[in-house]
């Protein structure tokens, strides 16, 4: 599935029809499937590199047949730039008082296109997907360190809730 929210997400601050056009023919959105899946995967990869591109492969080639999980992938004039990895959670999400939540597992844009508005697009994206599936509140969460992480989601309206650090043992 083909996606392309640009149109709506500037509509309000661009006037001029050819601008819109302009700015609209420069990226699209597709949804997770198989064509896409292993970019998808590759994205991933660059933003959780104590992974694998093997798990994250398979992860997303599994992820395809869930009706609760989702990744939108953004190109660039044809260039793979970034993802929004998506999934609805009905357990307790904090700091949320409804069920489902519409869950941010993941945000990534390649180095060279930040601070153009494309992270923006992506959470667009990600919001819409959640609406489609009754959500009426989106979260997603950020590692303490992660500085640019927490002031791009402050950025783009989400509330800093909790930090945590967990802990795990185990039992002998």
């Amino acid at each position: 599935m083909e996606i392309c929210v640009g149109l709506i997400v500037w509509r309000h601050k661009i006037k001029s029809k050819f601008l819109i056009s302009f700015f609209t023919s420069m990226y699209r959105i597709e949804e997770l499937s198989q064509s896409n899946h292993r970019k998808i995967a590759q994205l991933a990869y660059a933003l959780w590199p104590y992974s694998s591109l093997a798990e994250e492969q398979e992860y997303f080639q599994k992820a395809i047949e869930e009706s609760t999980i989702s990744a939108f992938l953004m190109h660039h004039k044809e260039k793979s730039i970034g993802f929004v990895h998506v999934s609805l959670r009905s357990d307790y999400v904090e700091g949320t008082n409804t069920s489902p939540v519409c869950y941010i597992e993941g945000i990534y844009v390649k180095p060279e296109y930040r601070r153009k508005g494309y992270a923006q697009v992506l959470f667009k994206e990600a919001e819409a997907w959640g609406k489609l599936r009754k959500c009426k509140e989106i979260a997603s969460d950020a590692q303490i360190k992660n500085e640019a992480s927490i002031a791009l989601h402050k950025h783009y309206g989400f509330r800093e809730i909790n930090r945590i650090v967990c802990f795990a043992k185990s039992i002998p």
